[in-house]
This record gives structure tokens, sequence and C-alpha cells, in this order.
């Protein structure tokens, strides 16, 4: 289904603030799938230290970019409000392209097993059309404390 989720609404879902939250806004989602965008500016503080004449988004950023596209699904469903969804595994991580300011990542998380509190997904962040990093990923929903 499409949808125009912005930054607001997304922050009702996830916990991360400025400047570790990497999703800016969410384009489509379904019970298993959903699709976000991450625009990556210059102005990202990473980019000071990585790499300065040359700068590159750092892979695991990317990572958590799907991860957190991830949180939002994770999240929205009603048995999962209020919760926090933890990152506890990385499988099959590929980075295959770099990615650099003024770049437009689509970050396309599809989940492939729900179970309980455990959820795993498998991510693909796109520049256009090229894969830039995959990825399966591995959460528990837990409550806060």
């Amino acid at each position: 289904m499409k949808i125009n989720m912005d930054i607001n609404e997304i922050k009702t879902y996830l916990p991360h603030r400025y400047p570790f939250l990497l999703v800016d806004k969410i384009v489509d989602i379904e019970e298993k799938k959903i699709t976000g965008i991450k625009n990556v500016t210059v102005n990202e503080s990473f980019f000071q230290g990585h790499f300065p004449g040359h700068p590159v988004m750092p892979g695991v950023l990317i990572i958590e970019a799907l991860a957190q596209t991830c949180g939002v699904l994770a999240l929205k469903r009603e048995e999962n409000r209020g919760k926090l969804a933890y990152f506890i595994s990385i499988n099959n991580a590929k980075f295959r392209k770099p990615v650099f300011p003024g770049d437009v990542l689509r970050l396309e998380v599809v989940v492939t097993k729900h179970k309980s509190r455990i959820i795993q997904a498998h991510g693909v962040a796109k520049v256009g059309e090229n894969v830039v990093c995959e990825a399966d990923l591995l959460f528990s929903v837990v409550d806060k404390k």
C-alpha cells in the first residue's frame, strides 16, 4: 500500500533521534514489507571523519538504516506499540557500491519469519536501480524497562 509517512510519524514508532535517526520517510508498507527513504546529505555528522575529502556513508549505517526501517514495520503493529525492537543479529551482509552525499537510499525490507517476539528480515538498500547493500537482520521486540 503506497503511503507517505513523514519523519514526525516515524518518530512516534522509533526511539531514535538526531543524529542517529536514519530514515526520512516511509513510502510503502504492507503486512510483511516496508520501503523507506534516506536522503544522504553532505551535512551528515559521520562525513566529518568518513572520509575527509572523499565522503562515503559507512556501511554499518546503511545496515542501521535498514534496521530502523524494519523497526517501523515491527513497532507499528498494535501488539508492539510502545515497545522497542532490539537488533540482535546481522548475517550475509554485502556492500556492493559506495554511497555518497546527494544519493537517495531506498530501503526495502521484507519480513521472512515472525515468531513470537523474534523478527527475521531481509533488507536491500538501493541507489536508483543499483543495489548498494543487503543483509539478513534479526530483531527481538522487548518491553521498555
